[in-house]
């Protein structure tokens, strides 16, 4: 038989081949393997409802091979083809070698033709080929297989009995007390009288042995006593196929007990999963349901247009940054600790990645999170705009009111004045006083054009800066204008009708006319100083408010020589009083040029002189503020300059730790635990920041050149500090939990990190697809160009990165340099486990659940397992075979 051996066998057979071949004309061996390779495909056949009678002849149309094959294997073969023709059953005989030689077995010497032809030689060699790979092969006892395994198997169950010594698959069985013996040895019920049998009863030992295989192991008969007492050396082949039966059979009493187990260690991982995955749903949900109420609150801009409501804005917005956001923080760093960690456990035990339910990914929380700091951003950046717009708003609104009621005070009765008819009964000298008086009076009106002007442009800014209060202001600007330019119309009119009196330029008294002249600037200069003298200001900068010093010093500076005008003028009435005197003139002490009088001149002049030192005391009180805010900004830099490169460089190190560790993963899992210790000891300097800021932004500090760093830059900084610490001892305690559930070498998980970090040039822990692919040519994986080389990366990268994030983790990297090292339960091997549980029936029942597992985890497949559907099913009937694809598959679990 040794020319259609498998190559698995010829290390055992090669010895006897010679005696083998000739041993294969012999009918009795014929006879033997004939009547055995039929008893053992029938066994098979049996389950799919059918039998052979005529091994050669049942064979020859490839269907019964074809079906015995899927019987055994438990896998489905192509479709056979249903003709009847010869080139019909050669296809279908060749479907069932092709599969043969899939499972490894090399075949020689055997072709479809000769199976076809009923070569009953042929057909025994196929047969027996199907035997050993399928029944012989996987016998492993003390590290030898097949049929050495399987004979010392025989030898360690018959070693108590002295009167059984089996060396062999032929004469040793002779005498048929060898097989009384494995049975005895693990059904000692079934042949309690074992003592009893006699060496020189071969026939009826053989015959009890049969029987009782028959009868209560489910052992079909395959050999005859006779054939095998009657033959000097019976059938090496039949006697073995008839003891894997033994061995199979006895076998399957321990997997009952390795099923149940694997079921259990199967359920534990999933009930783990499943608690995890609860939990990151539940956490995402809520987190997503913060932040969806949160952010409506940071976009709203509803002002309410006042100071105090936006500082309790402020008020409220600091309270959520310091009491309701850290929370949320440390729930979205907990979901993704939760989340990794699951996926880590999923490939530990070969189960597909976790994909949360849609909108709830580690990505879509990671998106909702930057929305929320964007929001928060925004807010922030809103309120304090709006503290400064409503600062503004209340200063020019303050000046306007100012401005506005000097030039009212200012134009009160000119509209009476411009109207009156006086000059129609005066003489010639008070005609020619009235025109030099409207003169004077035209220059005063077209000094106060830059006023009016100075109040339309507050009111335009006012109106710009949506003013709360700007139809007040609009109606009242709209007032003053509408009298000015009914005041430029009256003033135009009363000229014309003065230009028409012919004799009123006749006398002029050069006193009272110099004294107009000189009186009217003065006076403008004297009301525009005043209003500059309590003119108010608002300033951010010690630049800012030593220019507004420095412009004061300029302005008493040229207080001399105002004086001296003072004096000028004021001598202009002195001399027109001591005319008066003199000549004791009537009716000239007043002048008829201007309004002006010596005495409005001396009280604003006084006015000016007293507003000065006012405006000194003004001004440095402002400057000494402004020194205190240059003290809060160099008090809140120096903290910053120290907290910020603290941070980087913390940052920096927790980057180095995770892709450049010294030592063990215990040690850099020691280290990262002392620096998140340390992070957050560290704590109280940012809050002396968030005070120092807060001081900062109640005095309306809004700019710092000392330092580069801002408390928003900073917040951002520990917060990312925070989650990258949280993140990268997730990571080596992941890789720890790696390295122990495969077994892997410091030194191999190092050289792993060593190629990740080589590639990982920005130092992100993270490497882009290119980068990756990279990797895997650095270190030996054959990709290839073109769209076979893609197509074959892009399965890879499938794999490392189930979850499309776009970037391979170093965890992910590491599970799939080690994916082969695991031993994992696949779901084929848990179908099998539940099979021999149920006693090789497709379903099982609940008895026989709570009979082989736990309580708590018999209930658990009790109640996801699904009812049994198919025809041979019984009440009750439970579907293992869905629960555990389930289990490995797409599923809800």
């Amino acid at each position: 038989m040794a020319e259609y051996e498998y190559e698995y066998d010829q290390e055992y057979m090669g010895q006897e081949d010679e005696w083998e071949r000739e041993g294969l004309l012999d009918p009795a061996w014929e006879r033997q393997q004939r009547k055995t390779f039929t008893a053992w495909c029938n066994s098979h056949l049996r389950k799919a409802g059918t039998q052979i009678e005529e091994i050669a002849e049942d064979f020859r149309n490839g269907l019964k091979l074809m079906l015995l094959l899927e019987v055994i294997s438990g896998e489905r073969l192509p479709k056979p083809d249903r003709g009847k023709l010869r080139f019909h059953q050669i296809a279908n005989v060749n479907k069932a070698l092709d599969f043969i030689a899939s499972k490894g077995v090399k075949l020689v010497s055997i072709g479809a033709e000769e199976i076809v032809d009923g070569n009953t030689k042929m057909t025994l060699g196929m047969i027996w080929t199907i035997i050993l790979r399928f029944a012989i092969q996987d016998i492993s006892v003390e590290e030898s297989s097949s049929k050495e395994g399987l004979l010392l198997w025989c030898q360690r169950k018959t070693a108590p009995y002295k009167n059984v010594n089996v060396q062999n698959f032929h004469t040793s069985w002779k005498d048929g007390l060898a097989f009384c013996a494995l049975i005895h040895r693990h059904r000692p019920e079934l042949i309690p009288n074992y003592h009893e049998l006699r060496k020189d009863d071969p026939i009826g030992n053989l015959n009890l042995a049969f029987e009782i295989a028959e009868k209560y192991l489910d052992i079909p008969k395959m050999l005859d006593a006779e054939d095998i007492v009657n033959t000097a050396r019976p059938d090496e082949k039949a006697i073995m196929t008839y003891v894997s039966c033994y061995y199979h059979a006895f076998s399957g009493l321990q997997k009952a007990e390795t099923a149940a187990n694997r079921i259990c260690k199967v359920l534990r991982v999933n009930q783990e999963n499943e608690r995890l995955m609860e939990e990151y749903e539940r956490l995402a949900s809520d987190l997503l349901e913060w932040i969806r109420k949160t952010i409506p609150w940071l976009e709203n801009r509803t002002r309410d247009n006042t100071l105090p409501g936006t500082q309790h804005k402020l008020e409220e917005f600091r309270d959520y940054r310091r009491k309701h956001k850290p929370p949320k923080l440390e729930d979205k760093s907990k979901l993704e600790i939760i989340f990794n960690t699951l996926q880590t456990k999923l490939r530990l035990s070969n189960r597909p990645a976790y994909m949360p339910s849609e909108g709830k990914m580690v990505a879509d929380i990671a998106n909702a999170w930057k929305k929320l700091e964007f929001a928060e951003k925004g807010f922030e950046e809103w309120l304090l705009a709006e503290l400064r717009r409503l600062e503004r708003l209340d200063h020019l609104a303050r000046k306007f009111k100012h401005k506005s009621d000097i030039h009212e005070e200012w134009t009160e009765g000119k509209e009476v004045m411009l109207q009156d008819t006086d000059f129609k009964n005066c003489n010639l000298y008070e005609l020619k006083a009235l025109r030099k008086k409207h003169e004077a009076f035209e220059s005063d009106l077209a000094a106060h054009q830059d006023r009016v002007e100075q109040i339309a442009a507050i009111a335009q800014e006012l109106n710009n800066l949506e003013y709360n209060d700007a139809d007040a202001v609009n109606e009242r600007c709209q007032r003053i204008c509408d009298q000015w330019d009914r005041l430029g119309a009256l003033t135009q009119k009363r000229r014309n009708a003065l230009d028409e009196a012919e004799k009123i330029l006749e006398r002029v008294d050069q006193y009272h006319l110099e004294f107009a002249k000189r009186a009217a600037p003065f006076n403008n200069w004297m009301d525009g100083a005043k209003e500059d003298l309590v003119d108010m200001f608002i300033v951010h900068t010690m630049d800012e408010i030593q220019g507004l010093i420095d412009a004061h010093e300029a302005f008493k500076m040229t207080l001399p020589e105002a004086d001296k005008e003072f004096n000028a003028i004021m001598m202009c009435i002195t001399e027109v009083q001591r005319i008066v005197q003199q000549l004791d003139l009537k009716g000239v002490t007043i002048n008829p040029y201007t309004n002006i009088t010596g005495e409005e001149l001396k009280q604003k002049w006084q006015d000016v002189n007293n507003l000065v030192p006012q405006r000194d005391s003004v001004l440095q009180q402002e400057m000494v503020r402004q020194q205190n805010h240059e003290r809060l900004r160099r008090q809140f830099a120096q903290k910053a300059n120290s907290v910020g490169p603290w941070i980087e460089k913390q940052a920096e190190a927790i980057a180095t730790i995770g892709m450049q560790m010294q030592g063990t993963l215990e040690d850099a899992l020691l280290k990262l635990k002392n620096m998140e210790a340390q992070i957050m000891a560290y704590k109280p300097n940012m809050d002396e920041l968030e005070t120092y800021n807060q001081a900062i932004q109640e005095s309306l500090v809004f700019e710092n050149k000392h330092t580069q760093y801002t408390m928003e830059t900073l917040r951002v900084g520990w917060e990312q500090l925070l989650t990258s610490i949280a993140r990268t001892i997730n990571e080596v305690e992941n890789q720890i939990l790696t390295r122990e559930a495969k077994g892997i070498p410091e030194e191999k998980l190092q050289e792993f990190r060593a190629s990740f970090s080589h590639f990982d040039k920005d130092g992100s822990g993270r490497l882009e697809p290119n980068e990756f692919k990279s990797c895997l040519i650095s270190i030996g994986y054959n990709i290839q160009d073109g769209d076979k080389g893609d197509a074959e990366f892009a399965h890879i990268l499938g794999v490392v990165d189930p979850n499309g994030s776009g970037y391979v983790t170093f965890q992910a990297f590491l599970d799939f340099m080690t994916r082969e090292t695991t031993d994992s339960d696949t779901a084929e091997q848990v179908m099998q486990s539940f099979k021999i549980l149920a006693g090789d029936k497709p379903y099982i029942t609940q008895e026989e659940l709570r009979r082989e597992l736990p309580p708590d985890q018999a209930e658990y497949c009790i109640a996801r397992m699904t009812h049994y559907t198919g025809p041979d099913g019984i009440p009750g009937a439970l579907d293992y075979i869905s629960f555990a694809t389930a289990l490995y598959g797409e599923s809800d679990l």
